[in-house]
């Protein structure tokens, strides 16, 4: 993909001059430390540098003779973008997160984010893909209306500039920016402007309005791949009338029940947390973006759209009476009440505070038990329509084990693939590793995993049952015979899968070195049971490591002629149980060291006091048989199998992540992200291969859930603990050595030489002598009888 940009580098460059250039100048030019400089100046009071800063042209990408005026604005280079621009220091907070919010909308703005950066006097600039057919004056209107902010008129003008800032106040970069469109889309975007009257490149006096609601193009833009939006009057979702579903907006205020103290707390804290402490936000004009900011800020995570109805009804009472509030609440929770994301650490510090507060404004609050378990949501719902090889192995699990057998399930599986291969999305081969460890209470009913781990083991364990009474025999052979005896060698093809929970590191190895490219498989009750094999060094979690990482290698060299010498490629796929609190210890010294990110966690919800016994079904022979065909697939298997469905769900995945850890801003939960959806993807290979290669519609939705759990998990006992060993750390320098002169602006004082060596963790007792010697050598030149410096570069250039 192309990018070109109409931009003017240079610093004081003529305002009628704009090159098109490659967007690789771009970055080179926002990456100078001269650039850096201005902005820093600009910031900080000297706006007379303003007018000197490098440009850019926001619609067109070329210009006649690189004259920049609208007569010379080539209409093929048109970009359909506009920029945004917020003036007003106050909205800039709140129109980043609403055009974060409008991006992932079912809205006309949905995908049309291109770029967030601050302007030269840190407020804002929103580069958008103008929508198919409008012109770039309605696109702005709709635009700000959507955001809720006021339009800029000033900024309709085709040939408009905008003052290029550093590489530090770029918020947000999508690839589509500044991209030459491909042919199919730039065909159909001119012609509807053709089809109104305008010219190719949207300029002229339309024939015809332009319409929100037209119907998607059979083309493949940016903008009709979104799909289910609602018919909004200008483009925002929440101003539609009617609803989908054929769901009716109730008319004013909540006709029945009170809000919660709890829930009147969290409200009040999100408003703060939403930067909206001191507003008015009942105020007529602002006050549909305050709702929305608040409820983008976690208010909608932690109560039911019923309840944030009461609430509004008190918080905002004049607004709550408008079905525009009405629609607004339930837009928002139907296109983002998504349960099986993670909170943020952010909501669920809320979410803790408001319980404490109202526990504490409650009468008789000391008799109140408070329960930990409601400080953190449920985990997500399991899919109701399974894939049937998994329906199958849950159907004689009680409800509550479901979830966490459907993930038990799969190390067992994978372990009857044999030299089957699978490429991922990077295009790197991966065996179905699989690792599931089980975090639930005491009591909680852990053993639920075991009954359908063992039918699925029953063709495995039968053959290693063969091949061990065969070891046993040659062992009894050599104990029987002399030490000058010849004895029988090891018998051949003993292949042993299942290995023994007290297992040593040695022994480890040899099974491997057997398995003639098998994985080898243990069920642990508990944990800790690794331990047997940490040889010297907790060689236990480099072996969870290895074995989930392609083309390993592992193995001892020993110099005994009994001892075993071996290098060997690790595969392993076990199932272990613990309660949360010891699994939580177990990790805790390997929390960045990657063991948890390769193994697939799940729980089991804790279980009301009193509740009745959950009783599991009959696992009978028409079991076994329903499940034969499936193991049967699993055993035939070889070679590389190539999964279109997997493959483009892993993809999808991929940016369902993306688009989340951007939202949340959590580096915890994208680096997690990144292999929890390398096992999905090999949860998915493992169901088509044991379905006869057979893609299930079932699956998609399946596995999606299954890594929306497994990152639940990980997020809820893990997060707080990686976070914390993370600060703790050795921080690597996240910079090299830095030209200091260089940051300070042309004039400055002492005040600020020093404050500029706190911030790089400099000693600030040296900045006397660091400007002693800029004086010395010339670098710099005191200026008045203060403490106030020039650059003596400068005093040259103006000399001249």
């Amino acid at each position: 993909m192309n990018h070109f940009i109409a931009m003017n580098p240079q610093r004081g460059g003529n305002k009628g001059s704009a090159s098109c250039l490659p967007l690789a100048e771009y970055d080179k030019l926002i990456a100078q430390p001269w650039l850096h400089d201005m902005v820093e100046q600009i910031r900080g009071g000297n706006d007379k540098l303003k007018g000197l800063m490098p440009f850019r042209c926001g619609h067109y990408s070329r210009f006649l003779k690189n004259h920049r005026s609208q007569k010379d604005a080539d209409p093929t280079s048109f970009l359909f973008q506009t920029t945004i621009d917020i003036d007003d220091k106050e909205l800039v907070g709140i129109a980043i997160e609403m055009a974060r919010q409008l991006n992932c909308s079912d809205s006309i703005w949905k995908g049309m984010l291109l770029h967030l950066e601050y302007s030269a006097r840190k407020k804002l600039h929103i580069d958008i893909r103008m929508p198919i057919g409008m012109t770039i004056e309605e696109t702005q209107r709709a635009y700000c209306k959507a955001l809720g902010v006021p339009c800029d008129e000033s900024c309709f003008t085709p040939e408009r500039i905008l003052f290029i800032t550093d590489q530090d106040s770029e918020i947000y970069r999508s690839k589509d920016w500044y991209a030459v469109l491909p042919a199919d889309e730039l065909k159909a975007r001119r012609e509807a402007y053709l089809k109104r009257g305008l010219t190719i490149d949207g300029r002229g006096k339309a024939n015809q309005p332009y319409e929100i609601n037209i119907k998607p193009s059979t083309v493949n833009t940016q903008q009709n791949v979104q799909t289910n939006r609602l018919s909004g009057s200008n483009g925002n979702p929440a101003v539609s009338h009617g609803s989908a579903g054929g769901y009716q907006i109730p008319d004013g205020l909540p006709t029945s029940g009170t809000a919660s103290e709890k829930s009147l707390i969290a409200f009040d804290l999100f408003t703060e947390s939403a930067g909206l402490k001191n507003v008015n936000i009942d105020t007529e004009g602002s006050r549909h973006s305050s709702l929305l900011a608040i409820m983008s800020a976690g208010a909608s995570r932690v109560m039911s759209e019923e309840e944030l109805r009461r609430v509004v009804a008190v918080k905002m009472p004049s607004f709550a009476q408008e079905r525009d509030c009405q629609q607004l609440i339930h837009d928002f929770y139907e296109k983002y009440g998504d349960s099986s994301k993670p909170f943020s650490r952010d909501v669920i510090r809320i979410n803790a505070q408001a319980e404490k507060q109202a526990t504490l404004s409650t009468p008789n609050s000391s008799l109140q038990t408070p329960n930990c378990e409601d400080d953190y949501p449920a985990p997500p719902e399991m899919p109701k329509k399974l894939p049937k090889l998994v329906e199958l192995l849950v159907s004689q699990t009680p409800d509550i084990y479901k979830p966490a057998v459907a993930h038990a399930i799969f190390p067992p599986l994978a372990t009857h693939l044999c030299r089957t291969y699978f490429n991922y999305i990077d295009n790197v081969e991966h065996e179905a590793t699989l690792m599931c460890c089980l975090l639930a209470g005491t009591g909680a009913g852990k053993n639920c995993v075991q009954m359908p781990i063992n039918l699925i083991m029953e063709d495995i364990r039968k053959r290693d049952k063969d091949n061990l009474k065969r070891e046993k025999e040659w062992k009894d052979e050599v104990t029987r015979k002399g030490a000058n005896k010849d004895k029988r060698k090891r018998p051949e093809n003993l292949v042993i899968q299942e290995i023994d929970a007290d297992m040593t590191n040695p022994a480890f190895v040899m099974r491997t070195a057997e398995a003639q490219e098998h994985f080898l498989y243990t069920a642990l009750n508990e944990i800790d049971q690794f331990d047997n094999l940490r040889g010297i060094g907790n060689q236990q979690f480099r072996i969870m490591c290895l074995a989930f990482d392609p083309g390993n290698q592992y193995g001892q060299t020993r110099v005994g002629t009994q001892s075993v010498t071996e290098r060997v490629t690790i595969r392993f796929n076990w199932n272990a149980s613990t309660t949360i609190n010891k699994g939580i210890r177990y990790f805790s010294k390997v929390l960045t060291d990657g063991p948890i990110s390769r193994i697939n966690f799940c729980t089991i919800p804790e279980r009301e006091i009193g509740a009745e016994m959950p009783v599991y079904g009959t696992y009978d022979d028409t079991f076994r048989e329903n499940l034969k065909p499936y193991i049967e697939h699993l055993n035939m298997a070889s070679g590389t199998i190539n999964c279109p469905e997997a493959f483009a769900l892993a993809q999808k995945l991929k940016e369902e992540n993306a688009d989340f850890a951007r939202m949340s801003q959590d580096r915890v939960y994208e680096n997690l992200s990144f292999r929890a959806n390398v096992i999905a993807y090999l949860k998915a290979c493992v169901l088509y291969v044991a379905n006869g290669c057979q893609w299930e519609s079932e699956i998609e939705e399946f596995v999606r859930w299954s890594e929306q759990y497994d990152l639940y998990c990980k997020m809820r006992f893990f997060r707080d603990a990686i976070v914390k060993a993370e600060q703790e750390g050795v921080k690597s320098s996240k910079r090299g050595p830095s030209n200091m002169l260089q940051l300070l602006p042309n004039e400055f004082s002492y005040q600020q030489a020093e404050q500029l060596r706190s911030d790089l963790g400099l000693d600030t007792k040296g900045t006397r002598r660091m400007i002693a010697t800029w004086v010395f050598r010339k670098y710099i030149v005191k200026v008045e009888a203060g403490e106030l410096y020039r650059k003596l570069c400068f005093l040259k250039k103006e000399s001249k």
